[in-house]
Parts: C-alpha cells; structure tokens; sequence
C-alpha cells in the first residue's frame, strides 16, 4: 500500500494561483512509473487533468493546458501542480494519483475554491 499525502489546496480569487504537491509518505523499493493529478468539481465525474512519466513527459487536459504545469521532484516522490490564472471552473477536489509496482494509488483529495 502506498500511501500519498496532499497539500497546496485553499481558496483564492479567479487570476490567481495556487501550488498543489503530493508526495508519496513512505520508502518505495521500485520506481514509480507515473504521478498526475485528476479533479472533481461540485456534482460532477473525476476528471484527469495532468500527468508526468517517469522519463520526464507530460499531459494535459485541454481545459489547463498554458495555465497548469505539472512537475517532478528529483527526489522521484514527490510531484506538484502549479495553477495559474484560475477560474471560478477550477473549483474541485483535486486528487493525486500514481501509478506504483502495476497498481494505482489515490491522495485523499485537497479543495480548491476559486472565486470570482
């Protein structure tokens, strides 16, 4: 079990930023293959919304793609989100996920709220 611990989330005003990081909380023995981030806002489905491979490549939805970057720290276990330019429909639970050993492993969700 792997167990990832969020942090970043809060409340802001649309224009602003907000930096989300999910770190992976304990000693890992095989490379983790890819961290991302998904989010669901108020009354609707999980939606992806970035990922980074172990190599270094990432994706993005088209709905954050110029305004999100998504990173990975050299230490390999811990990645971060940083929003930009954040609208009101930005507002969710944004999630933290990992592909680990062949198996995915959810954070327990940080919020985001975007005010206009």
């Amino acid at each position: 079990q792997v167990q990832l611990i969020e942090s970043g989330g809060g409340s802001v005003q649309a224009g602003g930023s907000l930096n989300l990081s999910c770190e992976v909380a304990e000693r890992i023995f095989h490379p983790i293959s890819i961290m991302g981030w998904y989010r669901q806002p108020p009354g609707k489905e999980r939606e992806f919304i970035a990922n980074i491979i172990s190599a270094g490549s990432t994706n993005y939805a088209a709905s954050v793609k110029g305004r999100f970057t998504i990173s990975l720290l050299i230490n390999k276990r811990t990645t971060t989100l940083q929003m930009n330019s954040l609208k009101p429909e930005d507002t969710a639970v944004y999630y933290c996920n990992v592909l680990y050993n062949g198996d995915y492993y959810w954070g327990q969700g940080t919020l985001v709220t975007v005010s206009s």
